[in-house]
């Protein structure tokens, strides 16, 4: 007995430990993001400064990753905001905004009163209601030496046609997050995964949420079937249809104590409005023929007139215990949704030429590489 009672109080001194540890950590990750949320009020502060509209004529953006891009509803312009560069010392974060002018060929800076915060890895969708919206969700903030993460959940639009950005507070959204998806289906914002990190944890999202541009308001999905795993990174495109796919990303899990493991996905989802059930929907994977991309994540998608969706580039990390290496990729698919089939394309310096089953160019000027 004597025994068997200096066991279970070694036991509970162990989850006391535990417990101590568990909540030492908590405190510390929630006075980094305090720290982080007043450096973030800072600058804020500095861009309360900025009194009225102002467009500069300007050089191409300095460099930067992890910033949107979208194309203007209305006009052959494309929209450059935020990101996030890190020069070897320093990690830096913009909410700057540039205006490309696909015609002329120029760029010009255009510094608006009271925009969102500086962040990387958000979302933008452009809808053309009310003369063209750029709408924004979520992303992060670094801190400067790149170790603390800061995940927002606030939803912004810019009023392409008066430039002027407003923050729409509306409840029942989304968790802070980055490395999700967003795109516009009906009148509607459908959003798709992400993850959250912090020193203490980290955890990847595979939740769908509905955002109505009529009321406002943020409803979650909860799509019968069986969905993607969570992860980030991955395409994320509407079809003719108006169903939406889901392809590729990445994921890692923890298999022990302070190691990981990284995945990249290469499985295909579609998700799907049913019809004659308003708000219901229905998750099937699909398995498209052709030539499909290698596993990866974090490449550019854009749709093009056809409606065909084009893939490119991307990064498949290969993770070992102490070891992270990345292989990065320049090549091009283009994924057909009405013949279910993936196509690829050929990048060449200089030559343009035509795939004959795609319709569409298979080489473009760019890098030399055979996809």
């Amino acid at each position: 007995m004597g025994k068997k009672g200096k066991k279970e109080k070694k036991g509970r001194g162990a989850e006391k430990t535990a417990a101590k540890m568990e909540k030492k950590v908590s405190k510390r990750s929630r006075k980094e993001e305090e720290d982080l949320e007043a450096l973030i009020a800072h600058f804020q502060t500095l861009d309360a400064r900025k009194t009225q509209i102002v467009e500069t004529p300007c050089s191409p953006p300095s460099p930067r990753l992890n910033a949107s891009l979208s194309a203007h509803p209305e006009k052959d312009e494309l929209i450059l905001f935020g990101g996030e560069y890190f020069n070897g010392q320093k990690t830096f974060l913009y909410n700057e905004l540039y205006i490309y002018n696909i015609r002329k060929d120029s760029w010009s800076k255009v510094d608006i009163p009271n925009p969102p915060p500086r962040r990387c890895a958000h979302q933008a969708v452009v809808v053309p209601q009310g003369g063209g919206q750029l709408w924004v969700f979520g992303g992060e903030f670094a801190s400067p030496d790149g170790e603390q993460f800061y995940h927002y959940r606030d939803l912004w639009v810019l009023h392409l046609a008066t430039k002027t950005w407003e923050q729409v507070k509306a409840t029942g959204g989304p968790s802070g997050r980055s490395g999700h998806r967003m795109v516009a289906w009906k009148r509607q914002l459908l959003l798709f995964g992400g993850f959250h990190e912090s020193t203490r944890d980290y955890v990847y999202y595979n939740d769908v949420y509905a955002f109505d541009l009529d009321t406002f308001t943020w409803s979650k999905l909860c799509p019968s079937g069986v969905g993607p795993s969570p992860r980030s990174g991955c395409q994320m495109s509407v079809t003719p249809q108006g169903s939406v796919v889901i392809y590729g990303g990445y994921s890692k899990q923890r298999i022990k104590k302070d190691v990981d493991k990284g995945t990249p996905h290469c499985d295909m989802f579609l998700l799907k409005s049913e019809e004659g059930r308003e708000g219901s929907w229905a998750w099937s994977r699909i398995n498209p023929s052709g030539v499909k991309p290698t596993p990866r994540s974090g490449f550019s998608v854009a749709v093009a007139p056809n409606h065909q969706t084009l893939l490119f580039g991307g990064v498949c990390d290969e993770e070992e215990e102490e070891r992270l290496e990345g292989d990065f990729f320049n090549d091009l698919y283009f994924f057909d949704a009405t013949r279910n089939r993936w196509f690829a394309g050929q990048l060449k310096v200089g030559t343009r030429r035509w795939c004959p089953e795609s319709g569409l160019p298979t080489t473009c000027p760019g890098p030399s590489r055979t996809g």
